[in-house]
């Protein structure tokens, strides 16, 4: 821990938490952990309309969890890190043990 709280890392993490906590952008990370996708691509696997896919895109790219590169017309989004996408299934596999 660093800074004068002691408490840097943990604002960090809760800051990822926080960019994780809707369930389309946990489903967003699961499907980007397979790779570079297209916004429609991702309305396609998800069944989620475009602006919501959109929107929740730019939150996690706000948050440094995504990153987009121009193929062509499109733009691919892809994980900046995939440490994320581990927290994220850990956290779906964890949801579906049960109380």
């Amino acid at each position: 821990m660093t800074g004068a709280n002691g408490y840097d890392a943990f604002e960090g993490a809760g800051d990822l938490l926080r960019a994780l906590s809707a369930p389309i952008r946990l489903a967003i990370v699961t499907e980007l952990a397979q790779g570079e996708r297209c916004v429609h691509e991702l309305v396609e696997k998800l069944g989620a309309p475009q602006p919501l896919v959109s929107q929740h895109l730019r939150v996690l790219r706000g948050a440094g969890v995504v990153r987009g590169s121009r193929r062509g017309r499109e733009i691919a989004y892809a994980l900046v890190d995939e440490h994320v996408a581990h927290i994220a299934a850990d956290a779906v596999s964890h949801a579906g043990e049960g109380p």
